[in-house]
């Protein structure tokens, strides 16, 4: 058994004199820079993570065309069409879909972004600090078909965060979803309407999606965490 030294716990604040808030914003530091098992007291064994390359950066432009080319498809009135990307990475993906339909059909599209942070089921039990991006919908979605775009397709809850977060500005006619990865595992009754790749992910696997406007390169990836041997 390894201990896990847990940084919300102050040990150093019952001394006389010791900065609480500092101490709070240090141990909130410490905190993100665990790894992703073991957060408080015990854990078993060290973990070991593996990575595969899915998708390179080539897979997914091509990817990204043939969403845009299937959006078109789907949607005949593209002047009633409006692209809203989920912080973080929907946000870029959005933004080289607009490109692609705009190349292809010569209509430039509205495009917004959404911030779901404070509409997340999990708000109060995350343990780190929200960062909070902002949304930016500079348009009305009143009776517009607003196609929602986000990197990883899960267990639906952020989907039905945004959905919950575009009700604040509008009834829009209709509401599709585009996302570059579907890795299954669903717990909410929600399905794409536009799906780059199917990945099925068992236990211990995650799939990481890495754009260059956020990360400096393109690429999604399969992480595979197993027990050290």
């Amino acid at each position: 058994m390894t201990l896990i030294f847990d940084p919300l716990i102050s040990y150093g604040d019952s001394k006389k004199g010791s900065n609480k808030a500092s101490g709070r914003a240090e141990r909130w530091k410490a905190l993100e820079m665990l790894p992703p098992q073991g957060f408080f007291g015990f854990r078993d064994e060290p973990m070991t993570k593996k990575q595969t390359i899915l998708l390179d950066e080539t897979a997914i432009s091509r990817t990204i065309a043939r969403l845009s080319h299937e959006i078109l498809e789907r949607n005949n009135n593209p002047d009633n069409l409006a692209l809203i990307g989920i912080q973080t990475r929907g946000e870029p993906l959005s933004k080289r879909i607009h490109s692609q339909i705009s190349e292809f059909s010569g209509i430039e599209i509205v495009l917004g972004s959404l911030d779901i942070t404070f509409h997340r089921d999990d708000f109060r039990d995350r343990l780190v600090v929200p960062q909070v991006k902002g949304t930016d919908i500079p348009f009305t979605i009143d009776d517009k078909i607003i196609v929602l775009v986000d990197d990883v397709l899960f267990t639906g809850r952020t989907i039905r965060a945004a959905i919950d977060a575009l009700n604040a500005f509008g009834r829009p006619k209709a509401i599709q979803l585009a996302v570059l990865v579907d890795r299954g595992h669903r717990e909410m009754p929600i399905r794409a309407d536009f799906v780059g790749k199917n990945i099925p992910t068992h236990e211990g696997e995650h799939v990481a999606v890495r754009l260059k406007e956020v990360d400096n390169k393109d690429a999604v990836l399969l992480l595979k965490y197993d027990q050290a041997k």
